[in-house]
């Protein structure tokens, strides 16, 4: 079994459909809520690791200490090269360990199911090569990666934030929107966040509506999921080394 170190930063945000995707590509999950449940001190004995969403901002340290925690093991599997997603707030905390920047989104929050696009370096990519060139993605959030890490790559991109989808030090990858969710849980964040709520279509956060773009959300997230498995299996080459890549301190 491939050992994967699952970090939830939020209860309101579960791993959902995102981890039988997991476990059906073979994968074994170790997952951890905190501050209830401890986060390991290292990586050893770990192929991977999977960070979620939360309602808090990559920096809020005062209100979640426990969040210098959760970068600081981000940072090490990032230098280790031990294949890494960062969903959402896991994408902007893993921006924020690797010297990326997370602030508020000047042209408010991205909200509902929208499209983001493949950017010219997902074509060779291991994990986004076979996505399609436009993906259904959910998105809810008000802060966006504003700088991507030194060195890294844009992999996808939408209108109102550029910042989708990266890929650091070959393996470690982030991206801002979710892939995880279920139309209960959309419509509870909805419900807790309604002046979020109002930044989405009109008639896009409707049970129907949202029945709808998670069947196509896993069309094209359940092989993602699975080809994440095979990278931190060894069975997937990772990207080859960027160009641009810079070693970190």
């Amino acid at each position: 079994m491939t050992r994967l170190l699952i970090i939830q930063p939020d209860a309101s945000d579960p791993l959902g459909p995102l981890g039988d995707w997991l476990t059906g590509a073979g994968a074994e999950l170790d997952l951890r809520l905190p501050p209830k449940d401890e986060l390991p001190d290292d990586l050893d004995g770990y192929r991977g690791v999977v960070c979620l969403g939360g309602g808090m901002a990559a920096e809020d340290d005062a209100k979640h200490p426990w969040l210098v925690d959760v970068r600081r093991l981000l940072a090490k599997a990032a230098t280790k090269r031990i294949p890494t997603l960062g969903i959402c707030l896991g994408a902007q905390l893993l921006a924020v360990a690797t010297g990326g920047r997370v602030e508020v989104g000047p042209d408010g929050p991205e909200v509902g199911p929208q499209l983001v696009s493949k950017k010219d370096a997902a074509w060779t990519d291991p994990l986004f090569a076979d996505l399609p060139l436009v993906q259904d993605v959910l998105q809810f959030h008000n802060d966006a990666i504003t700088r991507l890490p030194p060195g890294a790559e844009l992999l996808a991109s939408a209108p109102l934030y550029q910042n989708q989808a990266f890929r650091f030090n070959r393996c470690v990858y982030g991206v801002q929107f979710h892939i995880e969710t279920t139309p209960l849980v959309v419509e509870s964040w909805a419900a807790d966040e309604p002046e979020m709520a109002e930044f989405a279509r009109p008639g896009s956060l409707e049970h129907d509506a949202l029945i709808t773009v998670h069947t196509d959300i896993e069309e094209t997230w359940r092989p993602f999921a699975q080809r994440f498995v095979r990278l931190a299996a060894g069975e997937l080459e990772a990207a080859a080394d960027s160009q641009r890549s810079l070693p970190l301190a």
